[in-house]
Formats: C-alpha cells, structure tokens, sequence
C-alpha cells in the first residue's frame, strides 16, 4: 500500500500546477473514483477537516488517506509522494530563476498560467458546492457564500469567520443534544 499510494500522489503532485487546491480534483478522482479507497462523502469531509487543521491541504489530505487506507507506512507514502515532486521543482527553478526571471518570455508564462490555476481552483468548489445542496437543506453553501463575502468584500480576518463557525457549530450541536 505504500508504494500504491506513493505512486498515486507522485503522479498527482508532478501533475499539477496552483498548490493543494489545484489537486483536489485529481485526488478525488484518484482514489474516490478510479481507486474507491473511500467515498464521496468521506472525501468532503477530509476535505473539511484538512482545510480546518494547520498545514497544507494538499499534505494533510495525504494524511489523512494515507491513513485510511495504509495507516502510517500509507501515511508516509502518500506524504512523501506529494510533497517530493513540488521540492524537486522549487528547487530545480531556485537554481536557474534567478538568472531568467526578468525575461519576457518567463514573464509570459507565469501570466498565462494564473487562469488556468484559478479554473482548476474553482472546479471542485463548483462541485462541492453541487454536493452540498444536495442535502435536505442550502444552509450550508449559504453559510459558505456568505463568510466567502465577508473575507472578500468586507475584509473580515478567515480566522474569525472560523472561530464563529467552531463557536456556531458547538452551540447547535450542544443545542439539538438538549432538546432530544
């Protein structure tokens, strides 16, 4: 299992350009879809829970699949096949950039690939968001679009959209304890 999930994130992680988001697709069809080392509902969930903790997402969502599926041999293998590829890469450009990195042509490239990185970004939110509302209530996306408006029109700090959400979700989940 470490070599599969090795191999798995390898090709992930050398595939992809625009960081853990960019990956989520491809992780998801990976080992949701080709693989179905878990479902689909487990992975929004990880995708939940590796957003909510520190790290990278990309990292942590290696985590926690390696884990699920290998426990910690799984875990090292998905870790080490998804962060190797971005090290040799930044560390191959680190060698030459400084001497290219005036060059137009350089220049041309880095801007040509912004809307293709913010395309493979917006991808699995659309699609998350699809999954979301199709639960029994839109409360979700709502809260969603809502904290995404406050950190982007009204420049409130994510981390107190997110202790309002831990705050939020303990008060209701307290709550609907008490009233069963």
């Amino acid at each position: 299992m470490f070599f599969q999930l090795f191999c798995t994130y390898l090709k992930i992680g050398t595939f992809t350009l625009g960081g853990g988001y960019a990956m989520l697709p491809l992780i998801q069809r990976e080992v949701v879809d080709r693989k179905g080392w878990i479902d689909e509902e487990e992975f929004l969930n990880m995708i939940a829970l590796a957003q909510a903790a520190p790290g990278l997402i990309a990292v942590n969502s290696a985590i926690f699949i390696g884990w699920r599926v290998g426990g910690w041999r799984g875990v090292a293998g998905a870790v080490l096949g998804a962060v190797l590829p971005s090290f040799l890469i930044i560390l191959a450009i680190a060698m030459v950039f400084s001497e290219w990195k005036e060059l137009p042509a350089v220049e041309a490239v880095f801007k040509g690939i912004r809307p293709a990185v913010v395309a493979l970004i917006a991808a699995p939110l659309v699609k998350m968001a699809k999954t979301a509302t199709n639960h029994q209530s839109p409360l979700p996306l709502l809260w969603s679009l809502a904290a995404a408006l406050l950190i982007w029109l009204g420049g409130v700090n994510p981390v107190w959209i997110i202790l309002a959400t831990i705050i939020g979700t303990t008060a209701s989940v307290w709550l609907s304890a008490k009233l069963r």
